[in-house]
């Protein structure tokens, strides 16, 4: 059912959208991406810790967990560089191919990504449920990994471009959303398969993995493309069609005008990755891989990659190490779910801030609780002390998915100019996929060097991190995605001599003889400072009618 409203531009005036059936659905059917990337996250986590899919891929693993009664240390029996490949190999192909994405949603569009990217998904989920060897097991994760970076890199972005601007927080977070049902739904399976008899349980997991891929390759084929990118590819009135549809109006000129005008200033730029280092484009790449960098030093994919094998160390027996990674991932979900209710309300910067405190405290408690209880050779926590233990990681849990979980990716989405976005979401995506990379080859490597001061690892980071924020990522709730240069980055105290001494550099037009300035020179200057189509216009106008072009370029300085 649609709502009436306006979504306001930066210059005052208003663009009607309505949120229509089309845009919720489109949304939807585009965030399962997302579910496939959670489904990835948390069934590797669960199939590592079962006995027969380390017998059969991991004997030296399975030796130390099931074989050796007497062991090293507790935090150690699951050090090993070949298991975290597995689970790190997906990321670091993800990382590839965000490159490769990157290229796609410029040039065919949001929608054809994401069916690439679904089309990847199946063939890996074929090959892990089939796999008869390590080499085949690799070669099923790094296909998942290549349909990571191509889903990563289309669905923020093409949330981000169709929905209204008061609602876009809500319904980009529908992609972090669709991640944590995705590790949910993987914690599930796992725990249901992990009690089959004959040891092919594993396989089962891995397999139904089909689900959310076929879900997003079917939604790829429904869902219609962005106003943004068919007017990027030059197909304008399919481009003012699909606005009239998804906005639930006719009266879109002002917006289609603002995004025809947003793609002639992109349309200059031959090369867009080259453009992103330019200094006016410094704030928003700096925040964005800052975000990449400080969400995976959260500590949240080391948990949710290894939950079971975290809990199993800790000395729950297998079944209760599964079950209490079900009950992280629901938390995870419900938590998430508060976020679209409260990001465009509270604004990003409040619920990144007190996701910090919150993620903070909840670390220091469990590594002080592990420190105490848990040494090199403790069989077990006492019940008391597990449940308490399950307590702070879903209290953790609860801060980064209402905060940094779906504001890593919210945030650098709606902030890069269009002529810089599909470069700037590529390498948000590639900084996300290389950190992830680092963290889940290295997780349980730390954990037998560092033992319970991992968890006083990551939360000096959760200091930094909160800092950061607190004093360089500016509110972006509410603000269109075209007016993010006006509205946020001139206004800050710290970015906007970025913005301002770049835009410095331009020279103004020189007058000449017959109406003042000089055309070429005045081109050159609307080209280079992005003027809007408005001015434009009352250049021409001024041009036509042999009127004096002071009072514009006055007028245009005061802005």
């Amino acid at each position: 059912m649609a709502g009436g409203g306006f979504a306001t531009s930066a210059g005052g005036g208003e663009f009607e959208a309505k949120i229509t059936p089309i845009v919720i659905i489109s949304c939807i059917m585009a965030a399962t991406g997302g579910l496939m990337f959670g489904y990835d996250v948390g069934v590797s986590g669960g199939v590592t810790s079962m006995p027969p899919f380390l017998k059969k891929f991991f004997p030296a693993v399975y030796k130390k967990t099931v074989l050796e009664k007497e062991i090293n240390s507790n935090y150690c029996k699951y050090d090993n560089q070949g298991l975290q490949l597995f689970t790190s190999s997906l990321y670091l192909a993800g990382l590839t191919s965000t490159f490769f994405a990157s290229y796609t949603t410029r040039t065919l569009g949001r929608r054809l990504t994401m069916l690439i990217a679904g089309i990847f998904f199946i063939a890996g989920v074929i090959f892990n449920a089939a796999a008869q060897n390590l080499a085949m097991l690799i070669v099923g994760r790094i296909l998942l990994g290549c349909g990571v970076g191509f889903a990563n890199q289309a669905v923020p972005v093409f949330l981000s471009e169709i929905a209204p601007s008061r609602i876009r927080g809500a319904l980009n977070i529908l992609f972090q959303l669709n991640v944590t049902i995705g590790i949910l739904f993987a914690n599930l399976v796992n725990y249901g398969t992990n009690k089959i008899e004959g040891g092919w349980g594993w396989r089962l997991s891995l397999g139904l993995a089909g689900i959310p891929a076929l879900l997003l390759t079917v939604g790829a084929l429904l869902v219609v493309d962005t106003p943004n990118s068919l007017i990027e590819r030059g197909r304008l009135d399919e481009g003012k069609a699909v606005l009239k549809k998804i906005r639930g109006t006719d009266n879109v000129e002002p917006e289609f005008l603002e995004l025809v005008e947003a793609s002639r200033v992109a349309k200059e730029v031959k090369h867009p990755f080259r453009n992103l280092l330019k200094r006016r484009n410094r704030p928003q790449l700096v925040i964005s891989i800052a975000l990449q960098i400080f969400q995976q030093f959260t500590g949240i994919n080391a948990i949710m990659f290894y939950a079971p094998v975290l809990f199993n160390t800790l000395g729950f027996k297998n079944d209760a190490s599964l079950y209490s990674a079900v009950i992280t991932g629901a938390v995870n979900v419900l938590s998430t779910i508060v976020s679209i209710y409260t990001v465009d309300k509270l604004g990003r910067r409040m619920l990144l801030l007190e996701a910090g405190v919150q993620m903070f405290f909840s670390q220091l408690i469990i590594a002080i609780l592990l420190g105490i209880k848990v040494t090199d050779h403790s069989s077990d926590l006492s019940k008391g002390y597990a449940i308490f233990v399950v307590i702070m990681v879903c209290t953790f849990v609860s801060a980064f998915a209402w905060s940094w979980g779906p504001l890593g990716w919210l945030i650098p989405s709606e902030t890069f100019p269009l002529e810089t976005r599909s470069a700037g979401q590529s390498v948000t995506v590639c900084v996300n996929l290389l950190f992830t990379f680092v963290i889940a080859q290295a997780f349980l490597s730390m954990l037998c060097h560092f033992k319970f001061g991992i968890f006083l690892f990551f939360s000096s980071w959760v200091l930094v991190m909160s800092a950061f924020v607190f004093f360089l990522v500016p509110e972006t709730k509410n603000i269109p995605i075209e007016e993010m240069t006006e509205r946020v980055w001139k206004q800050h105290w710290f970015w906007k001599k970025f913005i301002e001494d770049d835009y410095d550099n331009v020279d103004y037009p020189k007058k000449n003889k017959s109406n003042g300035y000089d055309s070429q020179f005045i081109i050159s200057y609307i080209q280079e400072s992005s003027v809007s189509f408005f001015f434009v216009k009352s250049l021409f106008k001024n041009f036509v009618y042999g009127r004096n072009n002071m009072d514009s370029f006055a007028a245009y300085r005061r802005l």
